[in-house]
């Protein structure tokens, strides 16, 4: 069986692609050095759209409309511009309504995409460019240590990191935060307060990770103008003991926030970057993992929730449950020594 992945490494070689939306142009060069604002490519695209029908236009049927349309995709079209033309005793042309771009014909009807607006990407992680995505954007390299998480609210940004916590069930509040931290990413355990999010954007900070948050404040994390990164879920839960063990031992390092949405179908999650010098290239994390007795997993369900334990065994077929539920599952040892029989769904491999 397939397991989710959570990669939290003290030392790894990161490989991430950076797109653009829609094509563009890259701007990054070949093994140039980059840090996570600087821009790798950009874009201009329309802000909006607007649907010309040639053929209810002309009372033709959509097969003699397109014979008429005198444009084609990719054209830039001024407002007035004839998009297509009926012959004929009386001649009658379709004109655009605005400038713009046409993106689609098909159905006797016109779509223009109008309005312009330009998009930059910026490298998200600090590296070296190793491949470039032609009209897309490029491939970026780093060695350093890795911490991924569930939550982010989509934004980038780098400082050093900051420890406001001497144990991972601790609470992060508003008198923790002063003027010394301005500029620094914060590294909190359990936020419930609105205000510690207020404060950090008062300052301003460049980001704050957390091992949970409560989850009225997931719109004011939206709001924030620095990224918000969580690694272990909402409501009152300890970060887990991986996570807390490295990222504690790293403070003072400069730390790169990229807080991505989760996505499980392309494996992209919001995670902690520390850059870090190495001699020879450390191996890549592997992107898929199958369960395996050995294997050190997170569990991600009550009422061991957060804990770090070691897979000792998976048991054959389906396992029943005090719920009522059957389904696959393994025992697994505690980092306390206890040993609990725990869904493989509820599982989550650290690697």
């Amino acid at each position: 069986m397939l397991a989710s992945v959570a990669h939290i490494l003290a030392l790894t070689t990161i490989r991430r692609e950076r797109l653009l939306p829609v094509p563009g142009r890259v701007v990054a060069r070949l093994e140039q050095k980059v840090s996570p604002v600087d821009v790798i490519a950009e874009a201009n695209f329309g802000q909006d759209h607007v649907l010309v029908d040639v053929a209810r236009t002309l009372g033709i049927s959509t097969e003699a409309a397109h014979k008429m349309i005198q444009c084609k995709i990719g054209d830039r079209v001024t407002e007035g511009q004839a998009l297509a033309q009926k012959t004929g005793l009386v001649p009658h042309a379709v004109r655009a309504p605005c400038a713009g771009r046409v993106i689609i014909i098909g159905g006797g009807r016109i779509l223009l995409e109008v309005g312009e607006g330009a998009y930059e990407l910026r490298a998200g992680m600090p590296g070296m460019v190793t491949r470039l995505i032609p009209e897309r954007g490029a491939e970026i390299t780093v060695h350093g240590a890795l911490v991924q998480g569930v939550w982010g609210n989509g934004r980038v940004d780098a400082g050093l990191m900051l420890p406001l916590l001497s144990a991972p069930d601790e609470m992060l509040e508003r008198g923790k935060i002063d003027v010394s931290m301005r500029g620094s990413i914060l590294l909190g355990g359990i936020c419930e307060d609105p205000a510690v999010l207020q404060a950090a954007s008062e300052l301003p900070v460049r980001g704050l990770i957390l091992g949970s948050m409560a989850p009225g404040l997931i719109p004011l994390a939206l709001q924030a103008r620095y990224p918000v990164l969580v690694l272990d879920g909402f409501g009152r839960r300890p970060m887990n003991s991986a996570a807390y063990k490295l990222l504690t031992t790293s403070a003072r390092r400069e730390t790169t926030l990229n807080t991505a949405g989760f996505d499980r179908h392309t494996g992209v999650r919001p995670e902690a970057i520390i850059p870090l010098p190495v001699s020879q290239d450390p191996p890549p994390p592997r992107a898929t993992e199958v369960f395996a007795p050995g294997q050190t997993v997170c569990l991600r369900r009550a009422p061991h929730i957060g804990e770090i334990g070691a897979l000792v065994s998976l048991r054959p077929g389906a396992t029943a449950f005090p719920s009522g539920l059957r389904a696959p599952a393994g025992e697994v040892r505690l980092e306390s020594g206890e040993q609990v029989v725990v869904p493989l769904a509820n599982l989550e491999v650290i690697g």
